[in-house]
């Protein structure tokens, strides 16, 4: 007897290894989970946007793709947010949805999805309700293969919720690989190490996708033959190159006219897994300084064409910083640029009056030292974004998550897949995600996974009671009298009881030390508040 779209696509999905499914159910998706299989796990949560940040920190942390089931139009849009940063992670994501029974969907019932392949985009990198049941265990390949080659991204399928218990037939799709690296064009790679090898005084650039491919090696290795400063690139949502290293200059701005001010005196640059370049407010000014020439390697397509100067190649960044190592000639000159600037970066400065809080900078500094070594940092507190990287440069590999696009949200959920895929894992590590009060209440039910999941996560909460970033940003636009950039009122202890987690507040260096040290022997989730000093940080 034949087998039903649901027997064959769940064996697929086995094959894949692919049997984690995070979500949040819907009357459209009962159907997809019923009699859910023993071997599979299903990390449910409270929203979907939710469910995708945890499985997009599960896939970055793990190095494999994860499935999503949120329900139909509704909890698509729930997601949308996240998707985007999913999309711009380079996160290799199969979501899902259920549509209604294809009976009535020309009519257009209740909670149906009615344009499914339109409504994620251009979030994601394929879209697709298949047009037979039988189609949909195949549909689930092409879907990780497309997901999973470069640039890697969530992709999208829509499922009639009467597809999953029609017999399959013959469908019995194959299971297959697809190359995940592009290796750079050897002509143009030679062209690069050339132009590096005569540059007088070349600046190299490193991006996150360097991370999300295990550079860090290489990246160390073409620094020191070239003896070239290092740059994160602007907003870089993961770390490409150790922190405390002697050719480490710290992190680009993200505004024209900044950028290219500390690019000055350079004469060749290349950005290697990054945008050219990613800015937010505008601050006019040259791309790069007069007489500079940039040079541009990604893996993706679409960032090199929109890049608005340099001259790019395509493949991998990791086997083209092998490839360049190899090509360029060893440089014995130290840089003319002082490195080491990421330790003047302007940090926030307290208004005038008397304040009891301490400095967010204090704050960091006291969960550095109180933190073990190998602790996993996820950051979403934008408005003390200086003082954080001051006081905890990352100096290990996959230490650092937060998110490309800049949407609150992401952070929690994100860290409590993180801290998932250490506990699966094996690894162990611990996880420690410092979230702004504000940035908090954005996928707050992240936190009642957390406790389900009895995940050791610590989740610190700087509490100024603003949106201080946004303030910040009143003063570049000129925009006083901005109503809702204060948030009084928030009780986080509560919030974090109220989920699950031990919630706890502390204002000494002493309490807060001690919270730290008893956060990762506890059996789930804590959420510590700590007041500090309401600041207007300087953007740029």
């Amino acid at each position: 007897m034949s087998k039903t779209v649901r027997e064959v696509t769940f064996q697929l999905l086995r094959e894949l290894g692919l049997t984690t499914v995070f979500g949040n159910p819907g009357s459209t998706e009962e159907t997809f989970l019923k009699d859910f299989p023993e071997d599979f796990t299903y990390i449910q949560t409270l929203a979907e946007a939710a469910a995708v940040g945890a499985a997009d920190g599960f896939a970055q942390a793990n190095r494999v793709p994860a499935i999503v089931n949120v329900h139909t139009s509704a909890g698509l849009s729930n997601a949308m947010s996240n998707i985007l940063t999913a999309a711009m992670n380079h996160t290799p994501l199969i979501i899902t949805a259920g549509n209604q029974t294809r009976e009535m969907l020309l009519m257009e019932p209740w909670l149906t999805n009615i344009e499914p392949t339109m409504l994620p985009k251009p979030w994601v990198k394929w879209s697709y309700e298949p047009a037979r049941a039988e189609d949909v265990p195949a549909a689930f390949m092409r879907a990780l293969a497309i997901a999973t080659q470069p640039p890697a991204g969530p992709v999208f399928l829509s499922i009639p919720l009467d597809d999953w218990d029609k017999l399959a037939g013959d469908a019995n799709p194959v299971v297959r690989t697809v190359s995940h690296r592009i290796a750079p064009d050897p002509e143009r790679l030679a062209e690069f190490g050339d132009i590096l090898s005569t540059a007088k005084n070349p600046v190299l650039i490193y991006g996150a996708a360097i991370a999300r491919g295990q550079g860090w090696d290489e990246a160390i290795a073409l620094a020191e033959k070239l003896n070239a400063p290092v740059w994160a690139a602007p907003a870089s949502e993961r770390t490409p190159f150790p922190e405390d290293h002697p050719l480490y200059a710290g992190g680009l701005p993200f505004a024209m006219g900044p950028l290219s001010d500390k690019l000055e005196g350079h004469d060749v640059a290349i950005v290697i897994g990054a945008p050219v370049f990613r800015y937010y407010p505008y601050v006019p000014g040259n791309y790069v300084p007069k007489g500079m020439r940039l040079l541009h390697v990604t893996d993706d397509p679409s960032e090199a064409g929109k890049a608005p100067v340099g001259e790019s190649m395509l493949g991998d960044p990791v086997l083209t910083l092998q490839g360049l190592t190899e090509q360029v000639a060893a440089r014995s000159l130290a840089p003319a640029v002082s490195t080491q600037s990421h330790n003047m970066a302007p940090h926030a400065v307290a208004p005038a009056g008397n304040h009891e809080q301490m400095s967010a900078l204090e704050l960091f500094e006291i969960l550095r030292s109180s933190a073990p070594a190998n602790t996993v940092l996820v950051e979403e507190s934008p408005s003390n974004l200086a003082e954080l990287h001051t006081a905890w440069p990352v100096t290990l590999p996959d230490s650092f998550f937060t998110f490309a696009s800049g949407s609150l949200g992401w952070n929690l959920p994100a860290a409590v897949g993180i801290a998932l895929a250490e506990k699966t894992s094996g690894r162990n590590r611990p996880v420690l995600a410092v979230i702004g009060d504000g940035s908090l209440q954005y996928s707050i039910q992240a936190l009642w996974t957390a406790a389900q999941q009895q995940l050791p996560l610590l989740v610190v909460v700087p509490c100024n009671a603003e949106y201080a970033i946004l303030k910040s940003f009143a003063v570049v636009e000129d925009t006083p009298g901005v109503p809702g950039l204060d948030i009084p009122g928030l009780d986080i202890v509560a919030l974090g009881n109220g989920y699950g987690c031990h919630g706890v507040s502390a204002s000494t260096p002493e309490d807060i030390a001690r919270e730290v040290e008893a956060a990762f022997t506890r059996n789930g989730p804590t959420v510590l508040a700590v007041p500090v000093a309401p600041t207007i940080p300087p953007l740029l």
